[in-house]
């Protein structure tokens, strides 16, 4: 499976656009480079009797797209968004396609800061759907396989059952940043109780980062998708309205995951912070006993320690070993008086 994804992956980088053409009867792949499907992709490909899907990994060959885009009757206000596009997600409907912007996420290793994120971008017209990834990154795997294997419905369906497939998919990398997350938390959880390292509190604090960052992507997302269950864009299918709002339960249900284990996190970092505490007054009360022996013993000898000259047991012949005794009589009878009061028990 790792063989397969490193070839795939390879295989993407060197073919940067893909053209899939599909029917309830047929199926074609065409995996070149921007600039060859700038001459072979145009209006005249596109009719009712199949689906163009048109999908880029990387947006390095501008000029391809640009041109492209020109050729299908593409606002270049689009392309700008492109290269530059906007912190928050937004969809805006033109006279002849429906254009989109979002974030896909994928899951980070342990101790990552950051999650892998990409801004991807959706073109959807009757008749063909163009996306865009500034990566080279493959989040549609599933998506293809149905196509190719005429799996489920998404042959016998237009371009926004299409559309409904790959936002799913992206959702589904939602799922796995956020089940990432959860494993996390689970084995900070695990650890914390035996090994109160600083590392754990800062995986904890980076894992919560991860929630937050999650957060920030899914809920525009959720937005998305409720706009586009409730338009009324000639683009979507009202049959197939039941499909996106799939898909803003999804998101909505990742959203309660994420503010649950924001509390699982908050709650863990009050227990270590509630560990630290009993840790430290366990070392204030071992000192406060250890004190409270010597400090009767400290008097003892710094009473006897004065350079008086008369002092009545300085020459009693066994002094020295009265005194002793005295002091070792005291420290145990303070020894039992805290062992009854429970004071030397470990917690």
């Amino acid at each position: 499976m790792a063989a397969h994804s490193v070839k795939e992956s390879l295989r993407l980088v060197m073919s940067n656009c893909q053209l899939y053409k599909y029917s309830s009867a047929f199926y074609s792949i065409n995996e070149e480079s921007s600039e060859y499907f700038l001459h072979s992709f145009s209006k005249n490909d596109v009719d009712d009797d199949h689906i163009c899907w048109l999908n880029y990994h990387g947006l390095e060959d501008r000029q391809s797209i640009e041109h492209l885009a020109q050729n299908l009757g593409i606002d270049k206000l689009i392309i700008e968004a492109l290269y530059f596009p906007s912190r928050r997600p937004k969809v805006e409907e033109y006279p002849n396609f429906l254009y989109f912007a979002l974030k896909s996420l994928l899951p980070s290793g342990l101790g990552e800061n950051t999650l892998i994120d990409e801004n991807m971008s959706f073109i959807l017209h009757k008749n063909y759907l163009i996306s865009y990834q500034d990566k080279s990154s493959d989040h549609f795997a599933d998506v293809r396989d149905r196509i190719v294997k005429g799996r489920g419905k998404i042959r016998s369906k237009g371009t926004d059952f299409l559309l409904f497939r790959l936002l799913e998919a992206i959702i589904d990398n939602y799922f796995e940043v956020l089940s990432d997350c959860i494993k996390n938390i689970e084995y900070i959880d695990d650890q914390i109780n035996e090994y109160q390292s600083k590392q754990l509190f800062r995986e904890l604090e980076t894992t919560k980062r991860k929630l937050i960052s999650l957060r920030k992507v899914v809920l525009p997302m959720r937005e998305i998708c409720n706009e586009l269950l409730s338009t009324d864009s000639r683009f979507i299918e009202k049959e197939n309205n039941r499909y996106f709002q799939n898909l803003y339960k999804s998101c909505s249900a990742i959203l309660e995951e994420i503010e649950a284990n924001k509390q699982i996190i908050e709650g863990i970092a009050n227990l270590y912070y509630a560990i630290q505490g009993q840790r430290m007054n366990q070392v204030m009360k071992t000192l406060t006993v250890v004190s409270s022996i010597f400090i009767p013993l400290t008097f003892i000898v710094g009473v006897y320690g004065m350079n008086f000259k008369y002092i009545p047991e300085l020459d009693y012949h066994y002094g020295y070993f009265v005194v002793i005794g005295s002091m070792s009589l005291l420290s145990v009878i303070l020894i039992i008086y805290f062992l009854k009061k429970g004071w030397l028990k470990r917690d």
